[in-house]
């Protein structure tokens, strides 16, 4: 199909070849776009690298998001290299394990400043910076997850930060549409990737998800890598300030019959 010939963006946040940023990448490569990589330090480099080179990336740069100047000289060299932009991705999130265990009410200031710093604020620097460059049509994509609207047994602050990035999404949305750019949010449901592995019960966690989803599975790193360049190609082009859900519908579903089935033959055993 090659829906994505011809055009140019930058991804934030690919690490490695198992996460749903280069699930997503690997999609609008294979649909013909032009990527741009940035990662965060040399360790991170050389996990990044590779992966663009396969891609025939054209840059591949440092960037530490919360730095204001390294946001900007990315799209700088963008501007240089692909003049006019017409997707960016963002995967970009951190806390500390520390803030993602125990009580939420045990969060440090540190650790908030830090979590919402570099998972919503840094969308907020970066459509700033990507705005003069981005071709009407555009589309500025980031990934949130359902911790963002109910409780997730260890994901703590990092639900604040993802709160705080939709809602930014929503104005972002109306900014940038100003220049005929779309914002959206992609919410994937939990899939095994290596940042997942870093929260605590994240095997039962599954489990749960796919009995009560109505599609009786989890989701897959392909679903997601569609529902990515769905938002991020002209396929969507009527769709801005939006949160699209890819988890095989769990987040409409309180407790399913199989749940509940489920829980009464543990009772029972």
């Amino acid at each position: 199909m090659n829906i994505m010939q011809g055009k140019k963006g930058v991804i934030f946040g690919v690490s490695n070849k198992h996460g749903i940023a280069y699930a997503i990448a690997q999609k609008l490569f294979d649909e013909g776009a032009d990527i741009a990589f940035t990662y965060a330090g040399e360790v991170m480099e050389k996990r990044v690298r590779p992966i663009a080179e396969e891609m025939n990336s054209k840059l591949i740069m440092s960037c530490d998001v919360t730095k204001e100047d390294e946001v900007k000289a990315v799209f700088a060299e963008c501007e240089k290299i692909y003049g006019k932009l017409d997707f960016v991705v963002h995967a970009v999130a951190f806390a500390n394990r520390e803030d993602l265990q125990g009580e939420f009410i045990n969060t440090s200031r540190e650790g908030w400043d830090l979590a919402l710093g570099v998972s919503a604020y840094s969308l907020v620097s970066i459509c700033r910076n990507a705005r003069p460059i981005m071709n009407e049509g555009g589309s500025v994509l980031a990934l949130t997850y359902i911790g963002s609207e109910m409780y997730v047994a260890n994901y703590n602050v990092m639900g604040v930060a993802k709160a705080a990035l939709e809602s930014s999404m929503r104005f972002l949305a109306m900014d940038m549409g100003k220049n005929g750019v779309r914002v959206n949010c992609l919410s994937a449901g939990p899939i095994k990737t290596l940042a997942a592995s870093g929260i605590s019960g994240f095997s039962n966690m599954l489990k749960a998800i796919s009995l009560k989803s109505p599609l009786n599975r989890n989701t897959t790193l392909e679903d997601v890598g569609n529902a990515g360049l769905f938002l991020a190609s002209p396929l969507s082009s009527g769709t801005t300030g939006e949160v699209l859900y890819c988890d095989c519908g769990c987040h409409k579903v309180h407790a399913s019959i199989r749940e509940i089935e489920a829980m009464n033959a543990q009772k029972e055993a």
